[in-house]
């Protein structure tokens, strides 16, 4: 069958599956991601054995090991598949939920109702645990999903299906509520994406080129982040030690995430600060790059940041440090380089934190705090799809909420307008 075709006839099922899991009772939809649980518990030995033809294949084809690495599902990765199933189906349930109720002068009361997206695509780059979180999730919000995976996870990601399709099916839903799409050509991203009739979101999670491919070709609306160029700024008001704190923190926790900081911004008064932190970013392995300002503060540093460094998520450990004149030529710098990710001010003066916070531009702005605390998890919201640089319809971390959207309800008594 021709793969555009195929591609529509998935589609059509999830438009006609979708009512039945956004109308399902939440007990039903917990119980589909506890089948599904269970089922990948016995597929175990499967799944593992997918996986490995994957994986040998990757190295084959010379994939590096850090993208091994990702692509490589284990017992214990198994595990937290499982247990973010269970996670999942102990959130709350967004859906039917009613708020800002309230009785207006003509007597009716009008309030917003939590309510399913609908049919969302999912299309993603090498790990192929998001095949089960992502679902998870879209199917906890009452949406029914399309989960196209890439080509190196193909047989992990066929066999995880056939574990989603046992789940659902012992809980009474259609197994077309999440579906993997069977097939590696790339010819089926673009099927998927021409298909406005049936999806209503598209969610991209995966490298540059395929996030701007989608966002470039896509006719149904793309839920997005580019890149993850992080800055934190310390001020002149600064103290010291949470600024050294917060800015190893910021960039070394972890180097591969797109929350961690890329650039460091120091106030000119506080470049007394740089020699030591410069010290400990080396001393754990970082490649420093600075602005003229900066290498003369700390000769430790010895390459020179050029123009490009400023605009580049390194996903690696290397950072680049610019020396500003103030809070305002901070902001400034973030907005002509700045992906509107996550931004974070360590200062001491409220006035100048809460300018930071209300004029920076980011979906995340923080005040004396790392950049890594941007995360679903660590916002409270349970699990998340992504993190979100688009202003619609949803911003930061994606959790349940942000895979719903709205509607007004309105309450009356046989009222009439006059």
């Amino acid at each position: 069958m021709e793969i555009a075709t195929h591609i529509e006839q998935m589609a059509r099922a999830a438009r006609a599956a979708s009512p039945l899991v956004a109308n399902a009772p939440v007990d039903q939809r917990n119980a589909a991601l506890l089948a599904i649980r269970e089922a990948i518990a016995e597929d175990r030995e499967a799944i593992l054995s997918a996986n490995e033809k994957d994986l040998e294949q990757g190295r084959i084809k010379g994939l590096d090991e850090a993208l091994i690495d990702r692509l490589a599902l284990n017992p214990a990765r198994l595990d937290a598949v499982e247990e973010g199933l269970a996670q999942v189906a102990a959130l709350a349930d967004p859906i039917g939920n009613v708020s800002g109720l309230k009785t207006m002068p003509s007597g009716i009361k009008v309030g917003t109702m939590r309510v399913p997206l609908g049919v969302i695509g999912i299309i993603y780059e090498s790990r192929p645990n998001v095949t089960i979180e992502a679902a998870a999730l879209c199917m906890k919000a009452g949406n029914a999903v399309i989960l196209r995976g890439g080509s190196e996870a193909i047989h992990s990601n066929m066999q995880l299906g056939a574990s989603l399709a046992s789940g659902l099916l012992a809980s009474g839903l259609p197994e077309a509520v999440a579906q993997v799409v069977p097939v590696a050509d790339r010819a089926a991203v673009g099927a998927l994406l021409g298909l406005s009739q049936y999806l209503d979101l598209i969610v991209p999670r995966g490298g540059k080129g395929l996030i701007e491919r989608v966002a470039a070709e896509s006719r149904i609306p793309v839920l997005k982040h580019l890149d993850g160029i992080c800055h934190v700024y310390i001020d002149v008001d600064a103290d010291a030690d949470k600024a050294h704190q917060i800015a190893i923190n910021a960039k070394t926790q972890r180097y591969g995430t797109c929350n961690t900081m890329e650039t460091l911004l120091v106030a000119r008064e506080r470049t007394e600060l740089l020699p030591k932190l410069v010290a400990a970013l080396q001393a754990k392995g970082v490649e420093v790059r600075g602005c003229a300002r900066s290498r003369s503060a700390a000769p430790a540093i010895t390459l020179d940041a050029v123009e490009a460094d400023w605009g580049t998520e390194y996903l690696a450990p290397i950072l680049a440090i610019r020396v500003v004149d103030h809070v305002q030529a901070a902001m400034e710098h973030i907005a002509a380089f700045g992906s509107d990710h996550t931004e974070s001010i360590v200062t001491e003066n409220e006035a100048t934190a809460t300018r930071f916070l209300r004029e920076v531009d980011s979906s995340s702005v923080m005040h004396n705090a790392s950049t890594r605390f941007a995360d679903g998890f660590e916002y409270g919201l349970g699990a998340e799809i992504g993190i979100s640089t688009d202003k619609l319809h949803a911003r930061g971390p994606v959790g349940l909420e942000g895979l719903t959207s709205q509607k007004y309800i309105v309450k009356g008594d046989g009222h009439i307008r006059q």
